[in-house]
């Protein structure tokens, strides 16, 4: 079984489409997660809140960052076999809270990739900028690709 690409250490992928945060896509989120926080669910409360629409807990990032992670992890040249890959580690870092109706655009990074014994340890981060192009969020995801012993 073939490793995942060293090369793409330091790659940086082309801006991915533009996201649409959408109120229902939060408020399914939140109740996935059982998320009751009055800004995340009621828009009167994120309102007076000085929000002009319910908010997305950080966590949502997630969702949007998995869809972007997939451009790399399905990139054959890339060499990863999606079914040996176990999600180690996630931080999330705002500029801003996100909020319904935000249009967001994710940027791709493979920030780091290093073999420990028969496993890859890889390193992503996806960066989420506003329509005036101003940094609102970033994900950092840290994955393990399994490889075989012996």
């Amino acid at each position: 079984m073939a490793s995942p690409n060293p090369d793409f250490a330091g790659r940086v992928y082309d801006s991915g489409p533009r996201v649409r945060v959408s109120e229902t896509k939060i408020r399914e989120f939140a109740a996935a997660t059982g998320n009751t926080h009055p800004l995340t669910v009621s828009e009167d409360a994120a309102r007076a809140a000085g929000y002009e629409a319910i908010i997305a807990p950080p966590t949502f990032l997630v969702t949007l960052a998995q869809a972007e992670e997939a451009r790399y992890i399905n990139d054959p040249e890339a060499g990863i076999d999606f079914s040996r890959v176990v999600h180690s580690e996630e931080s999330f870092t705002l500029s801003r809270a996100i909020v319904a109706g935000d249009e967001l655009t994710p940027s791709l990074t493979v920030e780091a990739l290093k073999q420990v014994g028969p496993h890859a340890m890889v390193t992503t981060r996806v960066d989420f900028t506003d329509e005036a192009g101003a940094h609102v969020a970033s994900v950092r995801s840290s994955l393990v690709v399994r490889g075989e012993e012996g």
